[in-house]
């Protein structure tokens, strides 16, 4: 490790108040690390909510486990606690409780089924960096946890994972997990920082939609290096260089959200941010009738995402785009973005109905640093002049009853 990422493993370390932490090129990467330090192994059975990305499927499947995909509780998107114990076999190691759009699960109810049948607790803060359940950050309650720094996480480095455990055993293998990762090559970190410069100065909400399809395009064409490889959205087998380290280019990237100002962290102000955004989404959605957001008594809720359900997904997104609206797409399916070839990832369509009608209609607002109240007045405009087109901010029982 080089002094910069030891001053942002530093940082990191000081602002959850835990003393193991571990970087790593992506998310999925620290959560391959976390699952390879549990033990996971051929024949064994990792559970996940199935309403997910699919690049927190393939490192289950990558150790040769398979994946065992759980239903969502219709009003938080997360994993439902309710429908995790009839699916626990012998088999069953883990569980992987995800933050949705910022918002943790009932993590003290997983960890209760959990203790009963001696299995790992992982949390997917993947969106939940800064927010906090039932005081304590998110990622410092369960066995262990990782974080994703890509772009439009929390905050971003461009790409990168982050590994926390408060087991002492499981720190150990973290900790050798990392110093045997590889280092991203001179062309990987000189392609991330331009990248970086690229989005800082060029990306707007006008430019958004343009963006958007040219990254995506150029990331599964393998072009450039983007959140999802085209070799990750194909069939999940794992590359040989897939255990990959953290460079100084994240490092210095990162370090800059924990500076003080005013006593306050820079990731703070961002979170605040965000917060504030939501708030003034709310009060357009109760201003046309709707109700906002569930929000759980014991989270607070950080909203990397606003959550809308609309009836016509492709209309709704056509109809942003016609009016340069930035909208979000997480999840086009239980495992984001694939919508074919589901039995490589062990998934079997029509178990899951509230994950599956929720990816049918779930768009997202962006609360982000450059959201400001120019763009909430035309996100008002344009939602009040579609009104018809929304359903909600969350799912009822009765909603995915009348689809099906």
């Amino acid at each position: 490790m080089s002094k910069k990422t030891d001053v942002f493993k530093a940082k990191i370390s000081e602002y959850l108040s835990l003393d193991n932490v571990f970087l790593f090129w992506k998310g999925r990467v620290a959560l391959y690390a976390i699952l390879k330090a549990i033990g996971i192994k051929e024949g064994d059975e990792v559970i996940l909510p199935a309403f997910t990305c699919v690049v927190a499927v393939n490192p289950i499947i990558y150790l040769g486990a398979k994946p065992i995909y759980i239903d969502i509780e219709p009003d938080t998107f997360n994993i439902d606690p309710q429908k995790i114990e009839n699916k626990i076999t012998k088999r069953t190691k883990a569980i992987i409780a995800q933050n949705t759009f910022g918002l943790p699960a009932n993590i003290d109810l997983i960890l209760e089924i959990a203790k009963r049948n001696n299995i790992f607790v992982i949390e997917d803060c993947a969106h939940g960096f800064g927010g906090t359940y039932k005081g304590k950050k998110n990622g410092t309650v369960a066995d262990a946890a990782f974080y994703s720094t890509q772009w439009n996480k929390p905050f971003s480095t461009g790409l990168g994972g982050i590994a926390v455990t408060t087991n002492s055993d499981m720190a150990e293998k973290l900790r050798k997990l990392e110093k045997k990762a590889i280092q991203p090559s001179f062309k990987e970190t000189f392609l991330l920082k331009g990248l970086l410069n690229i989005r800082e100065k060029l990306l707007s909400s006008n430019t958004y939609w343009v963006a958007l399809k040219t990254y995506r395009f150029l990331s599964e064409k393998n072009l450039i290096i983007g959140s999802s490889q085209g070799y990750e959205l194909e069939k999940p087998v794992m590359p040989p260089d897939f255990l990959k380290g953290f460079s100084d280019v994240q490092a210095e990237e990162g370090i800059k959200y924990f500076e003080k100002v005013n006593n306050e962290y820079k990731i703070d102000k961002l979170i605040s941010h965000r917060k504030k955004i939501a708030s003034l989404y709310k009060k357009i959605i109760i201003d046309l009738g709707f109700e906002p957001p569930f929000e759980p008594d014991y989270t607070d809720h950080t909203y990397l995402r606003f959550p809308l359900l609309v009836k016509d997904r492709n209309k709704f997104f056509r109809l942003a785009q016609d009016n340069k609206i930035e909208l979000g797409d997480w999840f086009l399916s239980p495992i984001h973005p694939i919508t074919s070839n589901f039995e490589f990832w062990y998934y079997r369509y029509g178990e899951n109905p509230i994950s599956e009608y929720a990816s049918k209609h779930i768009v997202n607002l962006p609360t982000h640093s450059k959201i400001n109240e120019d763009f909430i007045d035309k996100v008002y405009e344009f939602l009040k002049k579609n009104k018809d087109e929304i359903i909600g901010c969350y799912l009822t029982e009765n909603l995915i009853r009348e689809e099906t």
